[in-house]
């Protein structure tokens, strides 16, 4: 009889993000939190700049300098107050901004001014103490019969990845701390890209959690920098699932590469495979196209110069957003064809999900 075949060894996580260099104002440093990043990023070699002043001084020039620079400061009054995030969630409030990650297609690009640095809030008592007001507002759960179970969402990651940067934060787990203590019919959001799961698997989140898993398709993952691989991300949504947590599929950006439909099926089934035997993820899909503005286009090409993604406007569509800018979006034919694909897809590999949106 041939001896059984020896168990694999468990994937090997993601190297952890170090920045070079941390940059910490005087306000952060008189709160618990701010003292703990540094503290937690001169652990790993990183160089800890005590700025003299509040005002962050210093930010470097060249892309590449940017992406490795952290800076912890106060979130101000303006930057506390929670604002309205549709389709996603009722309500949106920041952790931090910017990402680790150098993903071609960045929607942050167009989104955030500067140079892109992650700076994270050390003040995260007072970001928190502006949501429970909000309990029951919103127009996304709160007032959506057909999203009414969510009861009132919060999304804490429109402009940052927090998982990525947790090892030096620490924020996200008090954030699902504070929503698992939170008595109500209330959901925190959040998106990553990283599988850096284990530290939250066993916190007290009470299902007022819910991680969503930004997934594309294979051919895709060479777009996405940095980041770890998809394989990895679906290991971690396993995990968050088998702990209890509400588990999402953000599907983005859809790309139309030229064996869209095969490779968008087969994430698909991936994703089917690692929630197989999940009790209950409650799971949900949303399913968000790939789109650019013409600032975020010279943005991203100045960024990664050479780079593969498709960003010609004329092969898009112009639309005018309710804001009165414009993005270029897939015309209409190949967004329906899309459309049509992915939502065949999820409805074979994952007929127990919820579709929130097409966008």
């Amino acid at each position: 009889m041939a001896p059984p075949a020896p168990t694999p060894a468990p994937a090997r996580p993601h190297p952890p993000w170090v920045p070079k260099r941390l940059l910490i104002t005087p306000a952060a440093l008189s709160w618990p939190a701010g003292e703990a990043m540094a503290g937690r990023a001169a652990a790993l070699g990183t160089e800890i700049v005590r700025l003299k002043a509040d005002r962050l001084a210093g930010l470097p020039d060249s892309y590449r300098d940017a992406k490795t620079t952290m800076a912890v400061l106060v979130a101000s009054p303006s930057r506390r107050r929670p604002q309205p995030i549709p389709p996603s969630a009722d309500w949106r409030f920041d952790l931090a901004e910017g990402c680790p990650a150098h993903c071609a297609y960045c929607y942050l690009a167009g989104s955030l001014k500067g140079p892109p640095i992650i700076r994270a809030y050390a003040n995260l008592p007072e970001i928190l103490a502006e949501l429970p007001p909000l309990l029951g507002q919103g127009q996304v759960t709160s007032r959506n019969a057909a999203r009414a179970a969510e009861g009132t969402t919060f999304e804490a990651s429109c402009y940052t990845d927090p998982l990525g940067i947790e090892h030096i934060t620490g924020s996200l787990a008090e954030t699902i701390r504070f929503f698992g203590a939170w008595e109500a019919e209330t959901q925190l959001r959040f998106t990553t890209k990283y599988d850096a799961i284990d530290p939250l698997l066993a916190l007290p989140h009470h299902r007022r959690t819910r991680i969503r898993f930004s997934v594309n398709a294979r051919s895709a993952e060479r777009f996405e920098g940095g980041a770890p691989r998809v394989s990895k991300r679906l290991a971690a949504l396993r995990k968050a699932a088998l702990a209890g947590y509400r588990i999402g599929l953000t599907v983005a950006p859809i790309l139309a590469l030229p064996d869209w439909r095969e490779a968008y099926d087969a994430l698909l089934a991936d994703c089917g495979a690692a929630l197989a035997g999940a009790p209950d993820p409650d799971l949900t899909v949303e399913l968000i196209t790939h789109r650019f503005t013409e600032g975020s286009r010279d943005t991203l090409q100045g960024w990664y110069p050479g780079s593969a993604l498709e960003m010609d406007p004329a092969q898009r569509t112009r639309k005018t957003t309710k804001f009165g800018s414009i993005k270029y979006v897939f015309p209409r034919e190949r967004m329906a064809e899309l459309r049509a694909g992915l939502e065949a897809s999820v409805a074979r590999h994952l007929p127990q999900a919820r579709i929130l949106y097409w966008t």
